[in-house]
């Protein structure tokens, strides 16, 4: 499985990249044919004073392809919601394939 991560319009510091791999590396347990995981944290509204945090994750599994945006005023928080609801789209998949 294949992590990569992007940031658009800021540098990340090691404390999120650490936190962003640390949880994608547990999707593995959720399908064993995850062969690339796409992180992207996004700032939006930069011209405004107010930034949201925005993080998106794709998933691509042979055959299909999972995507998930979430936004909150964190990136941990938009990215663990965002990875908590393509773990559920994973799962619902998984669940209709083998029934």
């Amino acid at each position: 499985m294949n992590v990569n991560i992007q940031t658009v319009h800021f540098d990340a510091d090691s404390k999120l990249i650490a936190h962003v791999e640390g949880k994608s590396s547990k999707i593995a347990q959720f399908h064993d044919r995850i062969t690339k995981v796409d992180v992207f944290l996004k700032l939006d509204n930069v011209v405004h004073n107010i930034k949201d945090k925005i993080a998106e994750i794709r998933v691509l599994i042979p055959g299909h392809e999972f995507f998930v945006k979430h936004s909150s005023k964190s990136f941990e928080e938009s990215f663990d919601s965002a990875l908590d609801a393509v773990i559920n789209q994973i799962k619902r998949k998984k669940e209709k394939l083998a029934a």
